[in-house]
């Protein structure tokens, strides 16, 4: 399969050109403060006694600071959807890079782990090194306090030594929690351990504040690397009898001719005399600037998040659907939404901690003020919020009278909050494939065009919806049904390209009901054959550029994908979009 360089730029050739840029910049941040450092020990002569490890910490602290200050900027949700629909980002390739704010959230995750543990290793040679070679002559900058001291006093007797292992601690359960295969089969352990990042970032601040880096405050007086002739001379020279007495304090005076000054400091020609022996005092923690105005940020959106999301909404109606999948619809002041966006629900009921992200299937519109989401019953969450929600009632769909629905659990909405779906609408052509209840985002995309189409962008929709039992079709029949009904009346059959496919079936099958027979015609069995739907979209639609949105199994997303970098004779281009929670 050939691959066109033009769609494969589109679709992830930015995304590895920024990861690719983004690796040289923290090699590059590395080396550089590597360098300064290394140069600074020769300065002092502090190279042999101190070794490479005090630069190597040094340069991944660097690399840690620019990544910790950063890692948070992706999961400001509701500054990317404030960016995404203000129209501050006018170029669709620039949201489209906001929509892989989790791989760049990933991306500094997985950085920092690296330098940590490189971190932590030229830490523990650091700690050998200042306690094997001790120096009288440096007391303000060696961390132990005589020769032979114990290297774990070091580690574990400290602030910054005691506040890193415990950093390290935190840091090795949120790596593992979120690895695919705990966030998959425990989602629980990934939400707790990741929320210890506030814990991280305090231990953080107090890691940084122990006091270790030092500067020296009297440069001028002497400057790295001069020569002080009241130390070096005593020591290494025969001073002549007109010479016996001592050396005062400060001097600047040159040397008298019958002096002989030692070889090394003649051979410099603008060698400085020292003044004064040099002076250190604690740096004050540049952590603290990198990493204060992304927490600041961070912690301002979730205060207001909070605020936003304190009023429990009201539940209109609840309604059980086919195949273990549940309707809340509700209803809350001043909340306004963008088909493809989804929200964060939250019950105390069923959990005081827990919240799980949803995507809306109807959006709040000019006419009517209710918006609402379907769930999936799998797991602990989704159950007991749905017998929570049915408890007062047995039947499969039912819209509760106003008396009853005091009886339901608080709930508390936070968002809305962007995903790729919202660009479905700002293509001329769209192909949105779903599978199962991924459903879900295309299905306020298919509410808001049966509200009105003209005013969009998008003037052809392709539509493909895989499901296992034909029951599952049932969700959306009606809202597909009054849309197919709908462009007909208004003479664009062709505006939406409808195709149902059942994969697995023990012979043939119809969705129930004589309304649904628009879509009985449309329903396939066996599974959508990929490449030939992509060729006859090309042909039909030569020279344009298709948006390509999948929410569903992986193995769908990466058939996709790959058919979205291939080439194609008729010159058409496929961007690739995916949702994507975890």
């Amino acid at each position: 399969m050939a691959v066109s360089w033009r769609s494969w730029l589109a679709n992830e050739g930015s995304k590895h050109l920024f990861l690719f840029f983004w690796l040289s910049l923290n090699v590059w941040l590395f080396w550089k403060t590597f360098l300064l450092y290394y140069r600074g020990l020769q300065y002092y002569y502090l190279h042999q006694m101190l070794g490479l490890g005090l630069c190597v910490s040094r340069a991944s602290a660097s690399v840690l600071n620019l990544n910790c200050c950063l890692v948070l900027l992706p999961m400001c949700r509701v500054l990317l959807a404030f960016l995404r629909g203000s129209q501050k980002v006018a170029s669709r390739k620039t949201r489209r890079l906001i929509d892989k704010s989790k791989t760049f959230h990933v991306t500094c995750g997985v950085t920092i782990c690296i330098f940590s543990v490189l971190h932590v290793a030229a830490h523990l040679v650091n700690a050998l090194n200042f306690s094997e070679n001790y120096n009288e002559d440096f007391l303000a900058i060696n961390a132990a306090h005589y020769r032979g001291e114990d290297p774990r006093k070091l580690l574990f007797a400290t602030v910054p030594g005691l506040t890193g292992v415990f950093m390290v601690l935190v840091l090795f359960l949120m790596c593992t929690a979120s690895t695919y295969a705990i966030r998959v089969s425990n989602y629980d352990i990934f939400w707790y351990t990741h929320n210890l990042f506030f814990v991280f970032y305090m231990l953080l601040m107090l890691h940084v504040s122990g006091g270790v880096l030092k500067y020296q405050t009297n440069l001028e007086e002497h400057p790295p690397g001069c020569f002080n002739p009241n130390k070096t001379l005593r020591e290494n020279m025969t001073v002549p009898k007109a010479f016996e007495e001592p050396f005062p304090n400060h001097t600047t005076e040159p040397f008298p001719e019958d002096l002989s000054v030692p070889e090394p400091f003649v051979q410099n020609n603008f060698m400085r005399i020292c003044s004064e022996e040099p002076k250190f005092q604690s740096h004050f923690p540049e952590t603290w600037f990198w990493i204060s105005g992304p927490l600041c940020l961070y912690c301002v959106e979730r205060l207001y998040r909070y605020i936003r999301s304190n009023k429990p909404v009201t539940i209109t109606s609840v309604i059980s659907h086919p195949s273990n999948v549940l309707e809340v619809r509700m209803i809350k002041d001043d909340f306004e939404a963008r088909p493809g966006q989804y929200v964060i629900l939250h019950c105390p009921r069923v959990s005081g901690l827990e919240s799980h992200p949803f995507t809306l299937t109807m959006c709040p519109t000019d006419t009517k003020a209710t918006f609402g989401v379907h769930l999936k019953v799998v797991g602990d969450w989704t159950e007991r919020f749905r017998d929570l929600l049915l408890l007062h009632s047995n039947q499969d769909t039912e819209i509760l009278p106003i008396f009853q629905q005091r009886r339901y659990p608080k709930l508390y909405v936070d968002g809305p909050f962007g995903s790729p779906f919202e660009e479905s609408l700002n293509y001329e052509v769209s192909l949105c494939v779903a599978g199962g209840i991924g459903v879900t985002p295309f299905a306020s995309v298919l509410n808001t065009l049966l509200d009105g189409w003209k005013r969009y962008k998008l003037r052809r929709l392709y539509f493909i919806w895989v499901c296992r039992d034909v029951e599952s079709f049932r969700w959306f029949a009606d809202l597909l049904c009054m849309l197919h009904d709908k462009l007909w009346q208004e003479n664009r059959p062709d505006y939406i390209n409808i195709q149902l496919y059942l994969s697995q079936t023990d012979g043939i099958q119809k969705i129930i009901g004589e309304k649904y027979q628009a879509l009985n015609s449309r329903l396939l069995i066996g599974r959508p054959r990929w490449k030939l739907l992509f060729d006859e979209i090309a042909k039909c639609n030569r020279r344009k550029t298709i948006g390509v949105f999948c929410c569903g199994p992986n193995k769908i997303s990466k058939i996709l994908h790959k058919l979205s970098n291939s080439s194609n004779s008729y010159g058409t281009r496929f961007e690739y979009n995916k949702e994507s929670f975890s």
